[in-house]
Parts: C-alpha cells; structure tokens; sequence
C-alpha cells in the first residue's frame, strides 16, 4: 500500500481521537452546568461556525483535532466558568476527555478483532537465544531449537508461550522441541519474571536464527553474527526468506539497506551497500516454516478482546517500564514516531491493522493527558482531588501558577525530547517495528 495512503489514513486517525477527547470534555462541561462559548472541530482561523443556544459549533481550518471553549477559562468570578464549580464538578469534566478517547479505543479495537485481520503464524519458533541461569538454560534448550509445543499446546505466534503458561497451576511443563532435525520432549519449570509477574521459561524466540556469517561478507563487516536473528530488512519484518528477498530485491542498485537484528533481546541496528542482492550476502539461516492467515473473531469476542486490550493498558504499561528505563529515546513515541509505527505495521500486516493502530493512538492520546501534570487533564484532576480533599479550599493563584509554570516546562523537555528522538530515529534510518 502507497506511503502517502497510510500517512492520511494516520492523519484522520490522529483528528478523529483528539475530535474525541475534546468532545469528552464538551458533553461533560455541559452537564455540569459550564458555560461552553464554543466548540471548534480543527484549529482557528475559523472558517465558518454557526450558533445553536449559546454555544457556536465552529469549522476551522487546520485540520487537527477540535477545542472547547468555555466561560471565563480559568477565573472563578465569571458566572458558570468551569473554574467556579466545585472540585468534584471539575474533576469530571477533565477526566472526560481521556473517556473519550477510551471509548473511541475500544470500539475501535473491537471493531478491528470483529473483522478479517492478516496474523503471521509457523509451525513453532526459533530459539535463537537463551537466558543464562533460566529455566529452559537449566533444562538444556540451546539455541537454534525449535519449540513446537508447550504443555501440549502448539506455539504457532509470537506471545503464545506467555499465554499458555498464564494461570497454569503445575510447576512443570513438557515442552516438545525439534532438534537437529528430530524432536525430542524435555521438561521445565517455569519462573515468574519479575519486572512483569508473568510466568517464564527463559528465551528469545523468532522466525529465524543466523546458523553462519562468512568473515568475508559484507553482513559480517556490518556486525552481523551467528546465533543473532534478522529482524527487518528495510522495515519489512523478516518472517520469512521471501519477504526478506522481496525487500532486498525493491532496493536500488547501490542504496543502504537498512537490517535491524536481535541479539539477546536487543534491537541493534545497521546497514550494507546494496549490490542487487536477493539475500543477506554471506549469510546462512535456519527458518521455521511461516504464512499469512486471516483471522475473524464473533462479534462478542472482539468486543471482549477490544475491551480486554483497553483495561489491560496499565499492565502493559508496567511491562514496559524497564524498557523505558533502558532505551527511553526507543520506548516514548511522539506523533512522528507514532506515524512512522502505522506506515511499518500496515506495511507488514496489511490495511485491517490501520483500525488496531488507531486504537491505540487514541488510547495513547487518553493515557497520556491522565499524567499528574498541570496543563493537561490529569493536572487538572490532581488539583480538583486537592482541593476536594481540603474540603472545597482552592489552591492560592500564586501556587497555582507556579505549577502551571512547572507542568509548561516539564512537558515542553518532554516534547522536545520524543520529538528530537523521533527524527534522530527516522534520520539514521532506524524501524520501530
């Protein structure tokens, strides 16, 4: 699909999660009484607006996102503002926005898992490496194994061995693995990682696994090691020979072919001048079988799994915090990185994923403005839970804007960091995927 299509497609769905969020706010500020002046779908300057009671519904003419605004902003003197109302008042009316945009997630989410959606599945999954001390280490999983099945289970997808492993109660599992060509049936006792309390076995899995790199090559001077497993090739995932071929082979004669590889769980990131190459030259893998499927769930499934990804969110969150800690220029994506992520994951996957993208720009969108900070929502809901607390005693102005000149800079840092991030990103030529 063209570059330009899934760039629309991310624009509109960028518009229509803040059109949400700003719509969460407008119903809720009606209902407490608040004095809307104007709702206003895009960004002045104004193009057309008509009135309807006291409020006029504007069309403006930067197409991103919408606002409200309401009676006397922040001054509590002027009749009927949002600043004037009682603290529990305001606290609904903030939190209404990142409602808007949880609800716009799940029916999105829902909406994509109801629908014929691409899944990459293979009969199991490469070991290309193993954790030391782990349990599958002390149970004598090496790598270039392939694990066929866990507890009787087949693992045909990335993320199957964590879900057959979730709320089994033995202490062991047998895990039937080929080796060499025959296959053999061992038994491990699973760990609880840590960082995330989901039951492990200790390994690194993918489609494939480099069994040699000739010294020689190319690929060898660009770092590329045995045991080491190739993750994109010009930010087509590598799931299988052929779509690495089919990368390669859409190169031009002499440009830089951009291949990202895992090594220990770790992203590591290079290039090779491309010599109208059909493979990685000089290297030798080992590939489990692997092909596109269409999967359509029932509509009460998707609304469960829609529903399930959304409430699921803060564990996914704290999943991912040692990652944050490690690699925050990696793991925090601003708009650009979020546009680059849609063009990957369509790319790949195709243009049913465009719905799952969206979902999650919008439940971003949300989860971000819940963030304690003063200018955004959840700034908004900290002081109105203060002052709830201190029984309806505001905040003095000085105090107030203190932190608003706190909250402006920190999230100015912020801004500035996850957008430079994303364009460093972007120039070295780097995937998210």
């Amino acid at each position: 699909m063209s570059t330009v299509i899934i760039v629309v497609v991310f624009i509109a769905s960028l518009f229509l999660a803040l059109l949400f969020h700003e719509l969460g706010h407008f119903l809720a500020a009606r209902r407490a009484g608040v004095k809307v002046e104007e709702f206003g779908v895009g960004l002045p300057p104004r193009i057309f607006g008509i009135k309807r009671g006291e409020t006029t519904y504007s069309i403006n003419a930067i197409p991103v996102g919408a606002f409200v605004k309401t009676a006397g902003e922040d001054d509590p003197t002027v009749p009927r503002s949002l600043a004037g109302k009682r603290p529990f008042a305001r606290f609904g009316v903030y939190v209404a926005g990142p409602i808007g945009n949880f609800l716009l997630a799940f029916v999105l989410l829902s909406v994509f898992y109801a629908l014929p959606y691409s899944v990459i599945s293979s009969d199991g999954l490469v070991v290309y490496s193993v954790i030391e001390h782990s349990p599958a280490h002390q149970a004598g999983v090496d790598p270039g194994d392939v694990i066929l099945e866990v507890a009787g289970q087949p693992v045909r997808r990335l993320g199957d061995i964590p879900d057959i492993l979730l709320g089994r109660d033995e202490d062991d599992v047998a895990v039937r693995l080929l080796r060499n060509g025959h296959e053999e049936e061992i038994t491990i006792v699973p760990e609880i990682e840590p960082e995330s309390q989901r039951p492990r076995i200790g390994v690194y899995l993918w489609w494939n696994m480099v069994d040699q790199v000739d010294p020689n090559s190319p690929s060898y001077e660009a770092d590329i090691r045995p045991r080491d497993a190739i993750y994109t090739v010009n930010g087509q995932v590598a799931y299988s020979s052929e779509a690495v071929s089919g990368a390669l082979l859409a190169a031009e004669e002499g440009d830089q072919i951009r291949v990202v590889f895992l090594r220990d769980g770790k992203e590591i990131s290079t290039s090779l001048k491309n010599v109208d190459y059909e493979s990685l030259p000089g290297v030798d893998m080992r590939w489990v079988d692997t092909h596109i499927e269409e999967e359509r769930l029932p509509v009460w499934r998707g609304v469960l799994e829609g529903a399930g990804f959304v409430i699921l969110m803060p564990v996914y969150i704290v999943e991912a915090i040692p990652q944050i800690r490690e690699s925050p220029d990696t793991a925090l994506v601003g708009p650009i990185g979020a546009g680059q992520l849609m063009i990957e994951v369509v790319a790949t996957y195709g243009f049913s994923y465009a719905l799952f993208m969206a979902g999650i720009i919008s439940l971003g969108i949300g989860i971000f403005n819940l963030l304690p900070i003063p200018v955004l929502d959840g700034g908004g809901m900290l002081i109105s839970f203060i002052e709830w607390v201190r029984r309806g005693k505001r905040l003095s102005p000085r105090a107030t804007r203190l932190v608003q000149i706190v909250g402006i800079a920190l999230i100015i840092v912020l801004v500035v960091f996850v957008f430079s991030s994303d364009i460093l990103r972007i120039i070295r030529g780097e995937t998210i995927l």
